[in-house]
């Protein structure tokens, strides 16, 4: 008798699983044709992978196609757009971070979309940013860096303005109480080698890029700025264990639907891509990337969404962020 290899029948038990717990929507009319989803940044980073890695178990589970088009430009403004303007027929969704809503709105004084045409349809994972210093600078906590500040000038490295480090440092900037020069750079990466040489003191960067610096001894890791420890870096406290209470600067990668699509069929896309971040395999390889699986329902994403709207709102308004 032929056998099956044991990783292809768990995928297909999970995939019939996930079919059967499906809205109606999912099984009968809904999909009909192939599913695009939009991802408004370029093509191979973290985001991506997520998607793609959900992406291959999705298609089993609704017997479609999904074919991922990235759209980046202006933020994430552009893919949004397009997004946006598409049908409400669940043949089109966008897959993005949550600060094209929560941050976008209060820095872009022109938006080609409306954020109200974007509906929340799961919060699938929560990243937080990982505070590093030059190893030089004799700082080894965040109380270290506190008093630093407060004694002589010290710097930050971001992956440029409005980016998630950007915003996370200026919420601690201004819950400690303290001042910091901003040094912008095209992405975390640059930032990251200038704190590692030297020119910039410190910054609250990715996870997965500073990690491999942190153990190779090059920068000392503070802090993380979520609300729960790194799974990578379990030793490292969160910015609130580290004396500041309620401190929570999470960010997320979120699934949009255009304003209109039918609730069935919002039903039936979480659905399958909750059965399919859940698994195992998807598990892990978000955990490499410093994230964590959350698959929130609709109302909690969108929730959770309006709150860090306000949050990232009134840094924006402090700082006077604002971009063309």
């Amino acid at each position: 008798m032929h056998r099956i290899p044991l990783a292809v029948a768990r995928l297909c038990a999970a995939a019939a699983c996930a079919l059967a717990t499906l809205p109606a929507a999912a099984q009968g009319a809904w999909p009909d044709k192939p599913i695009r989803v939009i991802v408004p940044l370029p093509p191979g980073g973290p985001s991506d992978i997520v998607l793609r890695s959900a992406a291959e178990k999705m298609q089993v589970a609704l017997k479609q196609t999904i074919v991922i088009d990235n759209k980046p430009g202006a933020a994430g403004n552009l893919g949004a757009a397009e997004a946006a303007r598409a049908a409400p027929d669940g043949a089109t969704w966008l897959w993005s971070t949550d600060t094209l809503l929560t941050v976008n709105p209060h820095v872009y004084t022109k938006l080609a979309f409306k954020p109200d045409d974007l509906v929340p349809v799961m919060r699938a994972s929560a990243f937080s940013q990982t505070l590093v210093c030059n190893p030089g600078t004799g700082v080894k906590t965040v109380a270290d860096l506190v008093r630093r500040a407060k004694e002589r000038k010290t710097s930050y490295a971001s992956g440029g303005a409005g980016s998630p480090g950007h915003l996370t440092t200026e919420l601690f900037i201004a819950t400690a109480g303290i001042e910091m020069d901003h040094v912008p750079y095209k992405g975390p990466a640059p930032a990251m080698q200038d704190v590692m040489g030297g020119q910039v003191d410190c910054g609250f960067l990715a996870g997965p890029t500073v990690l491999p610096q942190v153990r190779a001894g090059k920068l000392v890791a503070l802090a993380v700025s979520g609300a729960k420890r790194s799974a990578l870096l379990p030793e490292v406290p969160t910015v609130a264990e580290a004396g500041y209470p309620g401190f929570d600067a999470t960010f997320s990668l979120v699934l949009f639907a255009p304003k209109g699509v039918p609730r069935p069929v919002v039903d039936a896309m979480h659905a399958a891509m909750a059965a399919a971040l859940r698994q195992p395999d998807v598990v892990e390889r978000l955990k490499q990337s410093d994230q964590e699986v959350v698959a929130a329902a609709p109302a909690d994403s969108a929730a959770r969404i309006a709150a860090d709207s306000k949050t990232w709102g009134t840094v924006a308004r402090r700082i006077n962020l604002k971009a063309d």
